[in-house]
């Protein structure tokens, strides 16, 4: 294993043990005595609750409690809350969604809570769940995110009018306006970015304690960061201090954003371990997370691009109607808002953009960040608009990239959504993007498909994502009492390698070798506080809390070295592990003095250990880059299609591990695929039944769906942070949509699809056309 070095391809440290099953997730922990929950969940997409009838269900074996949504008023229980305060174009606040853990008058969609069984054992919990008897009146339900606005549709909440969560802008209107005016031509674009089911690999689960002596919650949850659910679940739902609460995050299997919030189970299993007085656990099956967790996109968007004519681009002007579900998930309104339209520019010139954003209520499962959180979304219509846009104009897809991108002389570079671009070559990323997929000798590769009945396309797509997150990050260095090194962090790993980067860092900047550190994660106790795993923020977030950390450490050796070594401070140097007197042989190993300090302070000498807690302030977020190239075949008499080649060529700035950078751009390019030709989440219009409810349905990609896909890696070190990175967790999720639909628009010789371009749409498509 490698003592200390960055920009090297490290196999993952964490890999061995989470491969031989020595991982350890939410549902792996079994705490004594603890009892099972089972959530009963509403069979209707709308509906007021006429009565609830929990009297036979309670005399049910091995039933310890049932918990309804009056009881939730009775306990003076808060609402689940939405973190995102917005304002309406008009000034006016945004449409509330008040939601307990459990409903009380009115189900909204297809699994809303309704009850909470706890018993002995789970099979005893759902028994009684099926004897508890509710008398629903069914009501008429909005599924369609088309038409859920229209005049006539059924309310969803009587303060929403026409379902209409939010009505929002962002951008210069004005400037947006005069610039299409004078345009020379204008190209106009409705794309669906559809609904997707997150479907992480290990599901959501939850075990709390409740310990009466001291009024402490401990709750054991899969989450993307223990201090956000610690923070919202003690302020709004249990309404206690925050140090009552103490939230523990395991290993995770796949978390994409769904896992970063306040879901109704975490408070309900808190809620009742303190009723029964024991632990109470709760295991999503696979058809709750169906039901249960957030979806994500879901997307209606009207784009238009001015542009003159020498094809330019003047302006761009986008009218997104955005999905939030039947409720606001916690950071939902911030999605398709803050989050998306700030890279709608892209890596393009644009004069002015105007963005008109409505929020829209519907009777379906609540809709909150997935991979990219909007940006995929912002990514996904402009590049399709510009494809668009060439073939209205009869200009090469390149050339109109080529003749609107920012160049790197321009650097930095503030966009019409005035956001500052510090760093970036895109025309250097976009050229060796098509001389890997070897562009020009495409049409060959078409000839020969078509001497096979088989329509081959070629399809590009540059992307621009905005990271975000937390504007602080904490770090702690502890040096343990069995010579380990241990490393607390606040973000979560939820299957990105984080174990493996945090440990290279550490190992470069303290010369201790990989093997000796461990990586802390998951407890809200360990740091004052985490911003958690999201927006692909963690290494260049984390990331400079390890630097300041560990230049601490390094300043506390060197008095302790100075003391020791009888030196003056100013004459003691480190490197590579090692404190020495300048100019000397005399020196001591980092874990050595360690070691010595904590002996002195064990004997209670006037000294102090190297252990260090530091605070980095986040100026500025990045903005990873990078060009897709995806080639599709279409079989005419089936509409099956096939992508036998697809390259990516990013900027993700200075990759600190490139292994796992390009294993982060695999997983993010094969749930762009997914979402482009096989994910298609339904209801059924008429009783808002998820139709897509199981792997049955749902058509998650395999490994024969997906191609080999190639990645090379162009630096161009971001400029607003010490270790050039720009972050790569949601890159693969961003460009592949459109690189993909472009492809296939490109093979069905301009003929427009929407996502999911399933066999039936491009069949259908191709023999409309």
């Amino acid at each position: 294993m490698p003592k200390f070095g960055l920009s090297q391809s490290v196999r993952r440290v964490e890999d061995p043990r989470l491969l031989l099953g020595q991982g350890r997730y939410t549902d792996d922990i079994a705490l004594p005595g603890a009892a099972a929950g089972h959530v009963l969940r509403s069979p209707h997409a709308h509906a007021a609750i006429r009565g609830l009838d929990t009297t036979a269900a309670q005399a049910m074996p091995g039933v310890l409690a049932i918990l309804t949504g009056a009881d939730m008023l009775a306990m003076g229980v808060g609402e689940v809350p939405c973190a995102i305060p917005l304002k309406n174009r008009d000034g006016s606040r945004r449409a509330e969604a008040p939601r307990l853990p459990l409903a009380t008058d009115r189900v909204r969609h297809v699994g809303d809570p309704v009850a909470f069984v706890v018993a002995e054992t789970l099979a005893q919990a759902r028994d009684a769940a099926e004897a508890i008897e509710v008398e629903y009146d069914i009501l008429a339900s909005a599924t369609d995110l088309a038409t859920a606005h229209e005049e006539g549709a059924p309310v969803i909440w009587e303060k929403a009018a026409r379902n209409i969560c939010f009505d929002w802008e962002a951008g210069d209107a004005a400037r947006t306006e005069a610039l299409f005016a004078e345009a020379a031509h204008v190209t106009r674009l409705t794309v669906v970015n559809n609904r997707v089911v997150v479907a992480s690999m290990e599901g959501r689960a939850c075990a709390a304690e409740y310990d009466a002596a001291s009024g402490r919650y401990t709750l054991h949850a899969g989450t993307q960061g223990s201090w956000l659910v610690k923070g919202l679940l003690a302020a709004n739902v249990l309404k206690t201090d925050p140090d009552n609460i103490r939230v523990l995050t395991p290993d995770v299997g796949g978390g994409f954003g769904m896992k970063l919030y306040l879901y109704a189970e975490y408070a309900l299993c808190a809620l009742a371990a303190k009723q029964v007085g024991r632990p109470v656990k709760w295991t999503a099956d696979r058809s709750e997370a169906f039901l249960s967790d957030t979806h994500g996109r879901d997307n209606i968007t009207l784009g238009e691009i001015a542009l003159d004519k020498d094809g330019r681009f003047l302006a761009l002007r986008t009218r997104n109607h955005a999905n939030m579900g039947a409720y606001l998930s916690t950071f939902a309104p911030f999605i398709p808002t803050g989050a998306g339209t700030k890279v709608l520019a892209s890596v393009y010139g644009f004069q002015a953009i105007h963005a008109h954003v409505i929020g829209v209520f519907t009777n379906t499962v609540p809709v909150d960040a997935y991979r990219g959180a909007g940006r995929p979304e912002s990514n996904y219509l402009v590049e399709r608009l510009i494809d668009q846009a060439a073939r209205e104009i009869g200009m090469d897809r390149i050339e109109i990239r080529r003749r609107n991108m920012v160049g790197p002389e321009a650097m930095p570079y503030v966009t019409a959504m005035q956001q500052r671009y510090d760093s970036g070559d895109f025309p250097r990323v976009m050229d060796a993007a098509l001389q890997k997929i070897d562009w020009a000798g495409f049409p060959a590769r078409r000839a020969e498909a078509a001497r096979h009945g088989k329509k081959r396309g070629i399809g590009l797509a540059y992307y621009l994502e905005a990271t975000g997150g937390s504007p602080t990050e904490n770090a702690k260095v502890v040096f343990a009492d069995d010579g380990m090194v241990d490393v607390y962090v606040g973000t979560q790993s939820t299957g990105q390698g984080h174990e493996t980067a945090y440990a290279m860092m550490t190992s470069h900047e303290l010369g201790i070798p990989m093997g000796k550190i461990r990586i802390q994660q998951g407890d809200s106790e360990s740091l004052p506080s985490g911003g958690g795993t999201g927006g692909a923020r963690s290494l260049y977030s984390e990331g400079q809390a390890i630097l300041v950390t560990t230049a601490s450490v390094i300043e506390k050796g060197k008095q302790a070295a100075a003391e020791m070594l009888e030196a003056a401070v100013v004459d003691i140097e480190f490197a590579k592990g090692r404190f020495g007197v300048v100019g000397t042989d005399r020196g001591v190993d980092i874990l050595d003095l360690a070691a010595h300090q904590r002996a002195r302070v064990a004997r209670g000498e006037d000294s102090f250990l190297l252990d260090t807690l530091e605070t980095a302030k986040i100026e500025a977020h990045t903005f990873p880059n990078g060009c897709h190239v995806a080639e599709v075949e279409v079989d005419p008499e089936t509409g099956i299609v096939t992508i036998p080649r697809y390259i990516v060529v990013d900027d993700v700035g200075h990759a600190l591990n490139p292994l796992i950078v390009r294993g982060q751009v695999h997983g993010g390019v094969a749930q762009g695929i997914g979402q482009a030709v096989l994910e298609r989440t339904a209801y059924d219009q008429q009783s808002g039944q998820l139709l897509t409810a199981s792997f049955m349905d749902y058509a998650l990609p395999r490994a024969e769906d997906l191609p080999d896909i190639e990645v090379d890696l162009i630096e161009v070190p971001c400029e607003s942070n010490p270790m050039g990175v720009k972050g790569a967790g949601e890159a693969g999720a961003v460009g592949s949509p459109p690189a993909v639909v472009n492809a296939l628009v490109d093979a069905l010789d301009g003929v427009v699809v929407d996502m999911p371009a399933t066999p039936e749409v491009v069949w259908k498509a191709v023999h409309a056309a």
